[in-house]
């Protein structure tokens, strides 16, 4: 283990010790090994956005092995699925991919201003597929978002007790947002502090914007000129916001865009002391050659051997 690795794992006293082991094998696993950066793959889309959305740009992807096998040969430090996925592929993979159960998800079928999500999963399910981690998605924001605060409570304690770590997808999202509030940067320091105060040990937001949604915190950034004028500045805010940097935190790749502006956003996540990028569309949605070379790409800018 890596003096980098011990540090960042001295953050989490207090955990169980199979909450630390499961931690280190995120952290010790894949290309990334031992940095404290982690790059890692999540397919929920097909249940979130539907098949042909999620994988009719590259078919391979309709079959649940193949999103183990990318994230095995890119050198991801995790893959993180619904229940169905994760069956499909858990027996044959074994062993060579740490998994990243997610117990929630919600379908594109019935449009709302305030998500909520049907619980697909269990602790129990984690363990028998040989998880180190559960993941649970919460959406700050929402009318249903106390509801979702008191299922994850439930959730990260049964994990913390049988030694599994807890992965927060923290997307505010409701009919008190604008759409460019959703990604503010007051909204998503905010996003990151409650995934935090909720015991998340691995926090996933979105990459902030400049943008301040709230009156009262608007006033406060302004007052106490809180530097976010640069994508740097705001991941840096973002991870400050979740403990001082005491939790990990990481950042979505959203919806498949221009690859240059993926690796500046990891340019920026790298040098804010952000902890790295969960990258689902952006990888799977392309031919295997491609995401390989893309996927490296990113590991190359986060381990330094790009500027």
């Amino acid at each position: 283990m890596t003096p980098r690795v011990k540090e960042i794992l001295r953050n989490y006293d207090g955990n169980p010790p199979g909450v630390l082991m499961n931690l280190a094998r995120l952290l010790m696993s894949g290309r990334l090994a031992g940095t404290g950066r982690l790059v890692i793959l999540p397919v929920d889309q097909g249940f979130e956005h539907g098949p042909a959305r999620s994988f009719a740009p590259n078919p391979s992807g309709y079959d649940p092995r193949y999103h183990f096998q990318l994230g095995i040969e890119a050198g991801c430090n995790a893959y993180a699925a619904p229940l169905g996925f994760l069956e499909a592929g858990a027996a044959e993979f074994a062993g060579q991919i740490p998994l990243i159960l997610k117990l929630n998800n919600n379908d594109s079928l019935h449009a709302t201003k305030n998500p909520n999500s049907a619980i697909t999963g269990s602790v129990r399910d984690a363990l028998r597929l040989g998880c180190c981690a559960v993941g649970y998605t919460i959406y700050p924001g929402s009318a249903h978002s106390q509801e979702m605060y008191q299922h994850l409570r439930e959730i990260a304690e049964e994990a913390k007790s049988y030694g599994l770590a807890v992965v927060v997808w923290s997307y505010p999202r409701g009919e008190g947002l604008s759409k460019e509030g959703e990604t503010g940067i007051d909204v998503a320091a905010y996003a990151a502090q409650i995934a935090a105060q909720l015991g998340a040990h691995i926090i996933k937001v979105k990459v902030p914007s400049a943008h301040l949604e709230q009156a009262a915190a608007k006033k406060v950034y302004e007052e106490e000129k809180v530097p976010i004028s640069t994508p740097a500045d705001r991941i840096r805010h973002v991870v400050q916001s979740a403990f001082d940097g005491r939790r990990i935190v990481i950042f979505s790749g959203g919806a498949k865009g221009e690859d240059q502006k993926i690796f500046d956003e990891a340019r920026a996540i790298r040098d804010g002391g952000g902890f790295g990028s969960i990258i689902g569309r952006n990888s799977f949605q392309r031919q295997k050659p491609e995401a390989l070379v893309f996927l490296s790409t990113v590991m190359k800018i986060y381990s330094g051997e790009l500027p």
